[in-house]
């Protein structure tokens, strides 16, 4: 065998393995995208998900930058070459796409393109995508397309395997929708019930001071207080259940950003001091990004409600291309293996199944009286 088709055999290779660490939409279509490019030497690669009304749901590029994107404008509409790969389901393989009769020109901020390869991504009967490159980097004739009969095939062959990664990230969002959806209910069943009660022992207890408040004012003070106490205990409900319903801005504000906020929150809601330093994070895989998250809410949720800490400390840092979260706090602290032998895990088991689930490791150190320290290790993209 030449030494071409082994390279290309590795690339192709390399690209599936990328393809398939990726359980996301948007982090499969970026690693599409990227594979495709890197391994037909192109310019630029563009991937589109189409939608329902004549454009798409999802366009992803790469050889373009952030700021040409901005500058091109609105996503394509399902028109010219892009039409065709959707409608008519087949290759496209141009020596000048300028040149074709049905294109029909680009935004003035658009990457001038010449040598074109697209075709579509089926699964099964269904096109669920275009992927097309452009600008092949070779040697070429005027008038000649850099992209070869070999370059189809192999595109052809990554199109396959992206249609099963695309449609098992679908399946995984879907499932984890569901898994939501049911948590949700969950949340929502146990607020009613805790808050209910609360707000039905408030109820009777202002009750009771009202009637108390002319024949004995004593009496009906102390009610007031229970009064207080109660309504404490209620806000304190919401706040937690708020914060686990609520989805956090990952994509719009990131990690370090979306922790912060939300430890800024509990440090003004609670009597323990709640402090948060991000050291060095670099953007990681959506999955990876929403664990750290829901670990570090169901750890500090244990800290401030369990413990009786009066500081919480939480840590965020950079460990080669992952991360590292740390939760620490000051209070009473328990005998792990007692809980477990007693069958109260204080979310440990949540925790450590949502960390196993993006290959991290959970440690938890803790002891009566010496306070609990939770650290999350998880891999990078």
């Amino acid at each position: 065998m030449s030494q071409g088709p082994r390279s290309g055999l590795a690339a192709v290779s390399s690209a599936l393995l990328a393809m398939s660490r990726h359980l996301e939409v948007r982090d499969v279509l970026k690693t599409i995208v990227a594979s495709a490019r890197e391994l037909l030497d192109a310019q630029y690669a563009a991937l589109g998900v189409p939608d329902d009304h004549g454009g798409f749901a999802q366009f992803v590029v790469d050889g373009v930058s952030d700021d040409q994107w901005k500058a091109i404008g609105p996503l394509p509409r399902q028109h010219g070459i892009l039409a065709a790969m959707l409608q008519e389901a087949k290759v496209e393989r141009l020596a000048d796409v300028r040149k074709d009769s049905r294109f029909e020109g680009w935004p003035s901020a658009h990457p001038d393109m010449s040598d074109f390869l697209g075709l579509p991504i089926r699964d099964g009967e269904e096109v669920i995508g275009a992927l097309f490159l452009a600008n092949k980097r070779c040697p070429k004739p005027e008038g000649s397309c850099g992209f070869t009969a070999e370059d189809e095939d192999l595109l052809s062959i990554l199109a396959q395997h992206a249609a099963i990664a695309l449609t098992n990230a679908r399946l995984y969002e879907r499932s984890r929708e569901l898994t939501i959806a049911e948590e949700r209910s969950r949340l929502a069943h146990e607020l009613h019930d805790a808050v209910s009660q609360k707000l039905f022992s408030l109820r009777l207890t202002a009750q009771a001071a009202a009637a108390l408040i002319d024949r004995d004012p004593s009496r009906a003070k102390g009610e007031l207080h229970q009064v207080a106490a109660l309504a404490a205990e209620a806000a304190d409900e919401l706040r937690a259940a708020v914060v686990e319903l609520r989805p956090a801005a990952l994509d719009e504000d990131g990690l370090v950003a979306t922790l912060r906020t939300q430890i800024q929150v509990l440090d003004r809601a609670h009597a323990a001091r709640v402090t948060f330093a991000g050291r060095g994070v670099k953007a990681l895989p959506a999955a990876q990004e929403e664990a750290v998250l829901r670990v570090a809410q169901e750890a500090l949720h244990n800290a401030l409600r369990h413990s009786a800490a009066e500081h919480v400390d939480v840590t965020l840092d950079r460990r080669g291309s992952g991360a590292v979260l740390r939760v620490t706090d000051d209070g009473n602290g328990f005998d792990p293996k007692a809980i477990r032998r007693a069958g109260r895990h204080l979310g440990l088991v949540s925790m450590r199944d949502r960390t196993s689930g993006v290959g991290g490791t959970l440690t938890v150190e803790s002891a009566p009286g010496k306070g609990t320290t939770i650290e999350m290790e998880v891999p990078g993209g």
